[in-house]
């Protein structure tokens, strides 16, 4: 897998062998080459300065994308503690390693104590659990998001999300063969709730 833009464009991520230990029944599906491509065209002019959230990082390599391309934060959130050493080797190897933060955890323990907000989040679960509805009720409850933020989804083509939302709402899905991205955006504040938060002049 190599970096398909930014100051680290062309450089090799690694493979899945470095990634698996012998005898992890966990399986690694890296995102491919064109959807990653396609994240970074869907977010086009977000990156640059950004906060960005990899849960699920496996590889890290939508991470380390998101960093070469300028992001002013990536924040890798993976359970296992091989990968998450890998990603800070990446991460050191190709100068990045100040911007990148590689927590060992759960998705769903991390955005329970997480407290800042993300420009970009990216999920990419295993396709056949049921983690990323999981990980989309928390993150519609507890709103890691910014204002004008997006969460991005990866999931099987032939699956259809449908999940009722509060504060999120779908913007657009695509397709790449067996691969979907859905695209999800904060629902607009009503006027009420504007009104609400403002000062009381006395």
């Amino acid at each position: 897998m190599r970096i398909s833009g930014g100051t680290a464009k062309g450089r090799k991520v690694g493979n899945r062998k470095a990634f698996v230990a012998k005898g992890d029944s966990d399986e690694l599906r890296p995102t491919a080459a064109k959807v990653r491509q396609a994240i970074f065209n869907i977010v086009a002019g977000m990156t640059d300065g950004c906060r960005f959230l990899d849960l699920y990082a496996g590889t890290g390599a939508v991470g380390i994308e998101a960093l070469s391309r300028g992001a002013q934060q990536a924040v890798f959130v993976e359970n296992s503690a091989q990968r998450c050493s890998f990603i800070r080797d990446i991460a050191d190897k190709f100068g990045l390693a100040v911007r990148a933060s590689v927590v060992k955890a759960e998705a769903g323990e991390f955005l329970k104590k997480n407290s800042m907000p993300f420009d970009i989040i990216f999920i990419d679960p295993p396709y056949a659990s049921d983690e990323l509805l999981s990980a989309l009720r928390l993150i519609d409850t507890l709103l890691p998001v910014s204002e004008n933020g997006v969460v991005i989804a990866e999931h099987s083509s032939k699956r259809a999300l449908s999940l009722f939302m509060i504060n999120l709402q779908p913007r657009k899905s695509y397709k790449y063969g067996d691969t979907a991205l859905t695209v999800y955006e904060r629902k607009p504040r009503q006027a009420d709730e504007m009104v609400s938060e403002a000062p009381i002049k006395v």
